[in-house]
């Protein structure tokens, strides 16, 4: 039954990743501008935002198994008519639909997942979990390179298709729901039914321009926006935020139930999975991006690079299960992880424009074996107090903060990249004149050569300055991508800090732990 129940979680979080590297063929297909393809992932990211949190609320009224089966249906049916789509306008509409069943996925295996497992064993669960979790959005963007190259960008959303239909039976065949939730729903049927609307269309208008900010700030100039696109989201994304804490927290049914962060392990778990997932994407962002613009390597030579990494996390998994499972403290090993994750990150920033592809590979495996090291520890950590009441809002609240922090990573490190090339063009522009004694040897050399090839002193000239500006953005770029791995790794470092705030996070033997 686990391995049946991971598979749509695997697929979901797959989604968030796969269509990255097939927004060009997709806007090309369908006669659309590049920018404009771009729609494609935040209408997924924002319709997937605003559900999860509201997952534990539809779940107990509609019941975990019926709910977690209408999802898997309506996600493959969705994923069908996206690679069906004859425009953009469909496309999107139909990722639309896409993230809200997909937005069910995660918390309902997961609460499957706690639910099935006793509370010795929740290391267990968790590492099954992580395999979906943590491996979807590291061989996303190969296996979309893949098959865009292969085949063509509408089969990444077709692969769902056939992988839905076989999830939804076995889940349907396997499933049922335990005790206390079929408690749990009886008693709410009894009670007149009260739903939250204002902290829904809240939600609604805090997540959708979140997530339009993230993905189109810096396309935009953030806060310098002439327009003022940017600031108006960003005024609704803090007015909004506001006013869904105030209300609901005075709510008797809040549909986002923010009185889960008021356990302390919770909520360093919360931060500690943020950061961990916003540092992952951020590193995923920015080496593509540098293996194919400095080091000429296409989309699948570069997921190729990346994918030894996944290995990685699949070896590391089971030895973390096992090491909870004999009641290890969740807090060391989330702290080791974190530290591992700097390690990784560190030397990617000490890299230079002289490497082999084998010398990317050993550092990409830390960052995700150290992913993998603290993921099924954070999960145990963060529920292990968190009262049966309060498990579903609990499980939505960090399935969100899960994704933004993946949201914010690859926004974060595109703004971060772009500012610091050209920060670093400038400063490296500060020596290059005719003065410089190595300067005028290399336009010497360059005008020598070029003389020989063009005959023209005058071109000459003109192309051996047009080999030093290549040059410096060339080591400007390296050096902006340089700086964000470094980021990331003060990050994850800082981070590590948090568990001693978390209480003791060992899974005892013993009593069972439920959870939404």
């Amino acid at each position: 039954m686990a391995a049946i129940v991971v598979v749509p979680t695997f697929m979901e979080v797959l989604d968030t990743t796969i269509a990255v590297v097939a927004l060009r063929y997709i806007a090309g297909g369908l006669s659309a501008a590049v920018d404009d393809s771009e729609w494609v992932l935040t209408s997924y990211l924002a319709a997937n935002a605003i559900i999860l949190p509201i997952t534990g609320w539809l779940s107990a009224h509609l019941g975990r198994r019926n709910y977690f089966l209408a999802s898997i249906a309506i996600f493959t049916l969705s994923s069908l008519l996206c690679g069906l789509a004859g425009n953009l306008g469909q496309l999107i509409l139909f990722r639309v639909i896409q993230g809200l069943a997909g937005g069910g996925l995660q918390p309902s295996s997961q609460g499957v997942l706690l639910d099935a497992f006793p509370r010795e064993r929740q290391g267990v669960a968790m590492t099954l979990f992580g395999f979906a979790a943590l491996l979807a959005p590291v061989v996303g963007p190969t296996l979309g390179g893949w098959i865009t190259d292969s085949y063509s960008w509408r089969w990444v959303f077709l692969i769902n298709v056939p992988v839905g239909i076989f999830a939804l039976g076995g889940c349907y065949a396997l499933l049922r729901d335990p005790d206390y939730l079929v408690a749990e729903r009886a008693e709410l049927r009894k009670q007149p039914f009260h739903f939250d609307s204002i902290g829904l269309s809240l939600l609604v208008i805090v997540m959708v321009s979140w997530e339009v900010m993230l993905s189109k700030g810096q396309e935009w100039d953030w806060l310098g926006d002439p327009f003022w696109r940017v600031q108006t989201l960003a005024i609704l994304v803090a007015a909004g935020l506001a006013a869904l804490i105030v209300w609901e927290l005075r709510h008797r049914n809040p549909v986002v139930n923010f009185r889960v962060l008021g356990e302390r392990n919770f909520a360093a778990c919360c931060l500690i999975i943020f950061c961990a997932y916003l540092a992952l994407y951020a590193a995923s962002t920015s080496l593509p991006g540098l293996l194919q613009s400095l080091f000429g390597y296409d989309a699948l030579s570069s997921g190729l690079v990346m994918s030894p990494a996944g290995l990685a996390a699949v070896l590391a998994m089971p030895i973390v299960g096992r090491l909870l499972g004999q009641q290890m403290d969740a807090r060391w090993l989330i702290a080791v992880g974190l530290l591992i994750m700097t390690a990784g990150n560190y030397w990617m920033s000490q890299l230079n424009l002289d490497i082999s592809p084998g010398q990317v590979v050993w550092p990409r495996v830390l960052v995700v074996a150290g992913l993998a090291v603290c993921f099924a520890p954070a999960n145990v950590a963060a529920y292990l107090y968190t009262p049966l009441a309060l498990r579903g809002a609990a499980v939505g609240l960090l399935s969100l903060l899960r994704n933004e922090g993946g949201s914010v990573g690859t926004s974060l490190a595109q703004t971060f990249q772009e500012r610091r090339d050209q920060f670093h063009a400038l400063r490296l522009g500060e020596s290059l004149d005719p003065f410089n004694p190595a300067v005028a040897a290399f336009l010497g050399r360059a005008e020598g050569a070029f003389l020989q090839q063009t005959g023209d002193p005058v071109a000459a000239q003109q192309l051996a300055w047009q080999a030093l500006e290549n040059l410096r953005q060339q080591q400007a770029s390296s050096l902006a991508y340089f700086d964000t791995f470094w980021m990331m790794a003060a990050l994850t470092f800082a981070v590590a800090f948090a568990v001693l705030f978390m209480k003791r996070s060992v899974a005892e033997k013993g009593s069972h732990v439920g959870s939404e």
